[in-house]
C-alpha cells in the first residue's frame, strides 16, 4: 500500500461464521480493540477495483481471529459472496502511535541498510512482516538477485534510524545474522545427531 492509497486494511474476510451473516476474519491490525469504536468500515474487493461502505453491528474475538457482523448481511448466503474481501478504514483514521512506533504497513517497501560490523549495505526491500514465529516481529526481506528470503528481527537493539518517507531503515546487524541459515561450505547434508 502506498501513501496515495486512501485505505488501511484492518482485516481479511475468510468465510461465513454462523447462520446470521457473521464472517470470520484474519486480524491485520495491532489495534483490534478499535473495532469497538468503529461503526463505518469499507469492504475492498479481492481484485482491488471496488469498495463499498458497511456498518459494523457487532464483533468479537474468536481463537485469534475476529468475527464481524455487518448491517444488512443476515444469512450465510448473503455473507458467502464477501469471502476474500478486505475490511479497511480510511488512512486518516489510523490509531495514533507512540513517538518511537511505526505502522507495519509503512515498513513494506523500505530497504534495510546494514551499518553493523559486517557493513553489508543495502540488503533489500521489506516484502512482509511475520509476527507469528517469535515475540519480536521478523522483517521479511528479499535481497536483489536472490530467490531466498531473509528474516531480520525488528529489534530495538539493532535499529539505528527509520526514514519511512525515504523508504530506508538503518540497522546495525550482528555479524553472521544474514548467513545463519546458509548451507555450510562442503557439507550438503548434516549428519544426524546420535542423541535423537
Amino acid at each position: 500500500m502506498t501513501e496515495t492509497q486512501p485505505w488501511v486494511v484492518v482485516a481479511h474476510l475468510m468465510r461465513p461464521q454462523g447462520r446470521s451473516g457473521e464472517l470470520i476474519a484474519e486480524i491485520l491490525t495491532d489495534f483490534p480493540e478499535r473495532f469497538s469504536e468503529r461503526r463505518r468500515l469499507f469492504l475492498l474487493s479481492p481484485d482491488g477495483k471496488s469498495s463499498r461502505p458497511v456498518e459494523l453491528e457487532e464483533h468479537w474475538l474468536h481463537k485469534g481471529r475476529i468475527v464481524l457482523k455487518f448491517a444488512g448481511i443476515d444469512s450465510i448466503s448473503e455473507a458467502e459472496p464477501l469471502r476474500g474481501f478486505d475490511v479497511a478504514i480510511r488512512r486518516d483514521q489510523r490509531a495514533p502511535l507512540d513517538e518511537d512506533s511505526v505502522y507495519i504497513e509503512d515498513l513494506l517497501g523500505c530497504h534495510i541498510i546494514d551499518i553493523g560490523p559486517a557493513n553489508t549495505g543495502d540488503i533489500g526491500p521489506i516484502t512482509g512482516v511475520d509476527r507469528e514465529i517469535t515475540s519480536t516481529p521478523l522483517l521479511v526481506v528479499h535481497p536483489a538477485g536472490s530467490k531466498e528470503e531473509l528474516l531480520i528481527p525488528f529489534a530495538k537493539a539493532y535499529l539505528k534510524k527509520v526514514n519511512i518517507e525515504g523508504k530506508r531503515i538503518e540497522m546495525a546487524l550482528p555479524e553472521g545474522l544474514l548467513t545463519i541459515n546458509s548451507p555450510r561450505e562442503g557439507k550438503d547434508d548434516l549428519e544426524p545427531s546420535s542423541y535423537l
